[in-house]
């Protein structure tokens, strides 16, 4: 497949780098930093981050959520507005840097903000931003799309738009060294899923793409399985660096990518409150082994390269059994039963928020209908 590839985030890696973001944004600019729960202040992250602003003119907003609500949001654009700013830092994961690309955008657009979600809204402009990672799974600090939560109607939806790519992301691996245990293996699993959404489909001549993803894949089987040494240095910046690279748009293109997964644990999210990561690995075993059948080729070729598996008649399962039972050994559920989700009650709430959403033909081959979504949700219960 023909495809354009550009990533102009400028990442600055290592420990004590967030001194770096005095020059990297322009002392002329008023700051907006925003960030999540408050846990900032607590780990000597938002000290360093303000060292780093000593010289700039600078506001903050809090309280963005694991899952960021627009109705939080907004009021952070109600202030972005009235203080005139002209720069974003976002200082938090995934949920953090997501929200702060909607209020970049939704900033410099005079319509209800959710425009922007469903589609009603083409991003034309957002003011700049960067950020500051303190958790490694998603790769938003250097990508264009973001994930949002309407509170009152229950809706997670996501956008994708150039304008709000970050212009820097900051990834010190010390800060990470406080995260709780939970936080860390959803990252692993996060990174993981990201890799296969873009890699378990057909097989493609992308060398260098299905290549990346498979040595990608690999430490985070080997992160997974020596778990154990979560404290040292080596450990915390290969999985930082790891999840940043399974989602900068990289091992993407060049071949069709699937997303079908993150589809259906979207409304997991949004329904049960259900960690985002957690919900990938209630779904994905039971898609794989529901898709199997065009899945066979790229399943094997994973089971072989990733997990050193033999060639044998069963070795596309064999490799979803490998896949489960990487997320049970990290202490992930893979059943709905285990994650205390009543099936009889979850899948018609799923299958009806996915048509609402136009979730009715997914995966990359646009042949996941919602007979065969209830199929899977079915198998994962």
């Amino acid at each position: 497949m023909n495809f354009s590839y550009s990533n102009k985030t400028l990442i600055q890696f290592g420990e004590g780098s967030i001194s770096t973001i005095q020059d990297l944004i322009p002392r002329d600019q008023k700051v907006l930093v925003i960030y999540g729960g408050g846990s900032i202040k607590k780990n000597g992250i938002y000290e360093q981050v303000t060292n780093g602003l000593k010289k700039h003119h600078w506001i903050e907003f809090s309280g963005v959520e694991a899952n960021p609500t627009v109705e939080t949001l907004d009021k952070a654009v109600v202030l972005a507005r009235k203080e005139n700013v002209d720069f974003i830092l976002a200082v938090g994961g995934g949920s953090v840097i997501d929200g702060s690309k909607y209020v970049a955008a939704a900033i410099c657009y005079d319509g209800e903000g959710w425009n922007i979600l469903t589609g009603k809204h083409k991003i034309t402009q957002a003011i700049p931003m960067g950020a500051i990672l303190t958790l490694p799974a998603t790769g938003s600090e250097s990508n264009t799309a973001a994930v949002i939560t309407k509170k009152t109607t229950q809706d997670k939806l996501a956008f994708m738009n150039p304008n709000v790519l970050p212009q820097f992301a900051v990834l010190d691996p010390d800060v990470i060294k406080t995260l709780p245990e939970r936080q860390l293996i959803n990252g692993i699993v996060d990174a993981f899923v990201h890799v296969c959404e873009q890699y378990l489909t057909v097989k493609t001549d992308a060398w260098v793409q299905e290549g990346y993803a498979e040595v990608l894949l690999r430490n985070l089987v080997k992160l997974a399985k020596d778990y154990d040494q979560k404290d040292s240095k080596e450990w915390r910046s290969n999985l930082m660096w790891t999840a940043n690279q399974s989602l900068n748009g990289l091992i993407g293109t060049g071949g069709p990518q699937d997303w079908a997964t993150h589809m259906i644990g979207h409304e997991l999210t949004a329904f049960y409150g259900v960690d985002h990561a957690r919900t990938l690995a209630l779904i994905q075993p039971s898609l794989l082994r529901n898709q199997i059948a065009v899945k066979k080729a790229k399943l094997e070729q994973m089971g072989q390269n990733v997990f050193g598996l033999a060639a044998s008649d069963t070795l596309a399962l064999d490799t979803v059994d490998a896949i489960e039972t990487l997320y049970n050994s990290l202490g992930m559920a893979t059943s709905l039963k285990d994650a205390d989700i009543t099936a009889n009650e979850a899948i018609p709430t799923i299958l009806t928020a996915l048509e609402k959403h136009g979730g009715v033909a997914l995966g990359e081959h646009q042949a996941i209908t919602l007979d065969v979504t209830k199929a899977i949700l079915e198998s994962a219960a």
